[in-house]
């Protein structure tokens, strides 16, 4: 027996000896700790999802119910569509946005990418709630920008469409997560083979045509990073619609938010946080293979 043992341990002892066996033991404590970090939470929300709530009390039999009320009910329906097509616009928008300046950077920083790059995440080095509340000072009734308008007589009266709707939302998420769709940008873009663009430059092909035939189908990989890295978290963000969205920007986060806290019924709530998981999954992968292929056309 003790050979046997021995005699199947040994490709495991050869396999850990390897460079391959090496880094996965190094990696191995804190990859086993950070997948029961994640798994762990996940498991204990979809196990609630299944029970009900008896006033302070668990029922731990298992039930669809939850389930039907998250994806039946007009007030949480509504909720999930508009959240979805808030993190999806946001998504779009910041990528957008941040693209020319990854590009800016990539092309024309020179040697001074590194302190482009510094200059560009400064602001995000301020709390979360901060940028926030900025935002609310200068999109209020009597904000920065309401103000601005009446000093140089475009309005009469300030605006009140400003703020507490889904565009405030959109605007403020867009600003917040514009770091994080920039970085992955301009790290494809730095992959880049400028060659390939002296080429299509030597055979006719001009700004326009190179960008389309060459920049962004190989700059693709980035921008589905960035359209995902903003729009996923986005989803569950309920502190931006509850400070600067008021009753026409709430989203599904708030709803989820009240289950787990005031009406203290964490079946529903771990329901509304799993359908919101997995329907948000569907549209990132609809959105990848809309890409995907987007991408091949441009080829």
């Amino acid at each position: 027996m003790p050979a046997e043992r021995a005699a199947g341990l040994a490709p495991v002892t050869r396999f850990l000896r390897t460079e391959t066996g090496k880094g996965w033991l190094t990696i191995s404590p804190p990859l086993i700790y950070a997948m029961l970090l994640l798994i762990g939470p996940i498991i204990v929300i979809v196990a609630n999802s299944f029970w009900s709530q008896d006033y302070l009390t668990i029922d731990r039999t298992f039930t669809l119910e939850n389930y039907r009320a998250a994806l039946t009910e007009p007030i949480y329906r509504d909720l999930l569509m508009r959240s979805l097509f808030v993190s999806v616009t946001v998504a779009f928008v910041t990528v957008i946005l941040a693209y020319p300046v990854a590009w800016f950077v990539s092309f024309h920083g020179g040697r001074y990418k590194g302190l482009w790059l510094f200059i560009i995440t400064v602001p995000f080095w301020s709390g979360y709630l901060l940028r926030i509340l900025s935002w609310k000072v200068i999109l209020g009734y009597k904000g920065v920008l309401n103000e601005t308008l009446l000093y140089l007589g475009v309005i009469a009266e300030p605006l009140s469409s400003l703020i507490y709707n889904v565009n405030a939302v959109v605007i403020t998420l867009a600003h917040s997560w514009a770091a994080f769709a920039i970085l992955p940008l301009f790290v494809s873009l730095e992959k880049l083979d400028r060659s390939l663009l002296e080429a299509a430059a030597d055979l006719g092909d001009g700004p326009v045509r190179r960008f389309l035939r060459i920049t962004l189908p190989l700059t693709m990989p980035g921008i589905i990073a960035a359209l995902m890295i903003v729009m996923i978290p986005t989803v569950g963000d309920y502190v931006t619609p509850k400070l600067v969205g008021g009753k026409d920007g709430v989203m599904i986060a708030n709803a989820i938010q009240v289950q787990f806290g005031k009406a203290s019924n964490w079946p529903l709530g771990a329901a509304l946080a799993v359908s919101t998981m997995v329907i948000v999954s569907m549209v990132a992968g609809a959105i990848v293979l809309l890409l995907a292929g987007l991408k091949r056309l441009l080829k």
